[in-house]
C-alpha cells in the first residue's frame, strides 16, 4: 500500500514582529531629548552623550553617523560649526550644523584615551572593527529611550534622524528646508518621511468643532 507524502509537522514559531511596533519610528519630543541628555551627563557617559547629541544635530542615517571620521567634524583644534559629508545611500553631499552643546560634548569625548590616534569618531572596541556598527548604534538608541521609560519598540535610529526636522516642520511648515537638511532629492520623499499630509489633516480636523 502506497503511503502519501504528508507535510512535515513543525513547531509553531512566533512571528518575528510579535509585540513590536512596525513601520515608521516616532521622533523624540524635546522633553525626551533633555531627559536622555541629563541621564547620560549624570552617568558621565561621554561617548554616548556626544553620539546622541550629534545624531540629533546631524540628522544623518545610522550608516553615515557611525562612519564619521574625526576629520569630518574637527579641524584646527576645534569642532566645526558646520560640516558636510557624502551620503552612502545617495552619494550626494549633505551639510549639517553642530550646535555649541554638541561641540562641547564631542570635545570632552575626544579627551578619552580610546580616542587617541583614532581616525573614526566612534571607534570600535576591537581591533578588527574600525568603528561601531549600525547594529550597535541601534542597541544604544534602545537603551537611551528605555532609560527614560519609553517603549523601545516605538523608537529607532531613524527617530534620531527625524527628531529635529519634525520640530522644524511643526514650527515653520517649511518643507523645502527639511528636504535640504535630510539630503532628500525629491520633495515626495520628505513628505512621506515626515508623514506631514496626515499630520496636517489631523491638525485641521482638531481645529474644527461641529
Amino acid at each position: 500500500m502506497t503511503i502519501a507524502n504528508l507535510p512535515a509537522i513543525r513547531a509553531c514559531r512566533s512571528a518575528w514582529n510579535k509585540g513590536r511596533v512596525v513601520g515608521q519610528k516616532r521622533p523624540l519630543m524635546p522633553k525626551h531629548v533633555w531627559a536622555i541628555r541629563v541621564r547620560l551627563e549624570i552617568a558621565e557617559n561621554h561617548r554616548d552623550l556626544a553620539l546622541f547629541n550629534l545624531a540629533i544635530d546631524s540628522k544623518l542615517r545610522g550608516c553615515d553617523l557611525v562612519k564619521l571620521r574625526v576629520a569630518d567634524i574637527y579641524a584646527s583644534g576645534q569642532v566645526k560649526e558646520r560640516a558636510s559629508i557624502i551620503q552612502s545611500k545617495t552619494q550626494r553631499p549633505v551639510r549639517f550644523e553642530i550646535t555649541e552643546g554638541t561641540r562641547k560634548s564631542i570635545l570632552r569625548w575626544m579627551e578619552e584615551p580610546l580616542m587617541v590616534g583614532s581616525e573614526y569618531l566612534w571607534p570600535g572596541r576591537f581591533h578588527e572593527r574600525l568603528h561601531i556598527s549600525t547594529r550597535q548604534y541601534a542597541r544604544l538608541v534602545r537603551e537611551w529611550v528605555k532609560s527614560i521609560g519609553l517603549n523601545p519598540t516605538s523608537f529607532g535610529t531613524h527617530s534620531m534622524r527625524r527628531t529635529k526636522v519634525a520640530h522644524i516642520y511643526r514650527k515653520t511648515g517649511n518643507l523645502r528646508a527639511v528636504q535640504l537638511l535630510l539630503g532628500h532629492t525629491k520633495m515626495d520623499s520628505t513628505v512621506r518621511y515626515l508623514g506631514v499630509e496626515l499630520e496636517d489633516a489631523l491638525a485641521i480636523s482638531e481645529a474644527i468643532e461641529i
